[in-house]
């Protein structure tokens, strides 16, 4: 007996981890690897209409009726659908009008579409869909194909509130893609594309709201970008005062600023091997800056390749956006200069950190010995990320675009706006040079 006890006590840890990882394994197998989930969003009068759709395998914790273990059975699933839909649609999705939290919804509708259905191309048609008669009864659905599509409705104030939604959909697949669009009363679609759980979404985003997040993102986006500090850092080291940097940073900034614009309103090429050509082009910026550095630099010119590699670089920062143009609402240009004008506040931000601590290095290490040093580091690291997009580059396979009246179009534009931006950036040369060659009044 005691025995026993000794072999139960020494035991219990091993059964305890077995019985914790059973159920973990378990969950694991049961969560779908990819979940794309179809939804529109309609306010209309004092209800906002939520029409969803989600594949059935992703609604765990719900037992549907099959027949033969395999098909679902349609005639008695009624009940199973409404739960599915219940629980976990409210609890996934919060709707916000003005910024208040909207009250649980009701189910309107539910049923059980095929993989193959296409209703959810538009509002109506989804709507439509839901309207129609159930499945017929000996359709031999796997359940695990099925979608499940219900519509909701929220009561609300006014149509012409501010709506916002915070998903909360990760939890049904490893890997889920919400495809949502938004029908404004003015009749206006706007498409959503969201992975896992992306926070609160303005949906018709006010301007003050596109500025703020564009702002934010313009700054996270240069502090979180090892190329473009690497670059930056390239930039600072010749100089030992501030003030001559602004106009380098600057021209930088615009040149980015003309790329991001022109990208966001397909200027660009959209070939599949432009965005690998163009991180090729920003590796090998940090290169030519960096032996610059070493052989000796025009400190004079400086803007003017600042300002060329600003487009390589605005470029780099429009492939990253491409994903975030959809939360600026109807306010693009307005993002898109609030997200230069974050890039630049990083920028000034991470000069006057590197400054400083430049001239510190220096008062210890022979300049040209440091300047050699630096450089030379980031030359080494700037040449193997060159080396490994150029085989990533070397995948795409290179066609001229057709010589024709829209090619030359987009051409003239471009040199138009090159050749505009270069003489401002010259003409600003010319006015700081006299300024500094100006001499003070006591």
């Amino acid at each position: 007996m005691l025995r026993n006890r000794r072999i139960s006590k020494n035991a219990w840890p091993v059964v305890l981890l077995t019985v914790t990882l059973l159920p973990l394994r378990v969950l694991a197998h049961d969560i779908p690897t990819d979940v794309t989930v179809h939804a529109f969003l309609k306010p209309q009068g004092d209800r906002l209409h939520l029409v969803i759709r989600v594949p059935l395998k992703a609604l765990r914790d719900i037992e549907f009726p099959k027949k033969n273990a395999t098909f679902i059975d349609i005639p008695n699933a009624d009940g199973a659908l409404r739960d599915a839909a219940i629980l976990w649609v409210p609890s996934s999705i919060e709707l916000y009008e003005n910024d208040q939290q909207l009250d649980t919804p009701v189910l309107t509708a539910v049923r059980i579409s095929l993989p193959s259905d296409r209703s959810f191309e538009s509002y109506d048609t989804a709507v439509a869909r839901l309207r129609d008669p159930p499945l017929p009864a000996d359709t031999e659905l796997p359940w695990d194909q099925a979608v499940l599509d219900a519509s909701f409705e929220y009561p609300i104030h006014s149509a012409m509130a501010e709506f916002s939604i915070q998903p909360q959909l990760a939890r049904l697949g490893l890997r889920v893609l919400t495809n949502l669009r938004f029908l404004t009363v003015n009749g206006v679609v706007r498409p959503y594309e969201l992975i896992g759980d992306p926070g609160l979404i303005r949906l018709d985003p006010r301007w003050h709201h596109a500025a703020l997040r564009f702002l934010q993102l313009g700054i996270f986006h240069v502090l979180d970008g090892a190329d473009h500090l690497l670059f930056l850092l390239c930039l600072v080291i010749p100089f030992r005062n501030f003030r001559p940097l602004v106009l380098i940073v600057t021209s930088f900034t615009v040149a980015h600023s003309v790329a991001l614009v022109s990208s966001a309103y397909g200027l660009t090429p959209t070939s599949l091997w432009f965005p690998p050509l163009v991180e090729a082009l920003i590796a090998i910026s940090i290169v030519y800056m960096a032996i610059e550095n070493i052989m000796g630099v025009n400190l004079q010119r400086r803007w003017l390749v600042a300002f060329g590699f600003g487009l390589v670089h605005g470029f780099g920062f429009s492939f990253v956006l491409h994903e975030t143009f959809q939360f600026a609402g109807s306010h693009l240009l307005t993002s898109l200069l609030c997200f230069n004008l974050g890039a630049e506040l990083a920028q000034v931000l991470v000069i006057a950190v590197l400054v400083p601590i430049l001239a510190l290095v220096f008062r210890y290490v022979p300049e040209k010995m440091g300047t050699i040093i630096i450089s030379a580091f980031v030359a080494h690291t700037g040449w193997h990320w060159t080396l490994d997009r150029i085989n990533v580059l070397r995948q795409f396979r290179f066609e001229m675009p057709a010589f024709d009246a829209a090619l030359l179009a987009t051409i003239v534009r471009w040199l138009i706006v090159v050749v505009f931006f270069v003489a401002l950036g010259w003409l600003a040369a010319i006015i700081q040079r006299r300024l500094q060659q100006s001499p003070r009044r006591d």
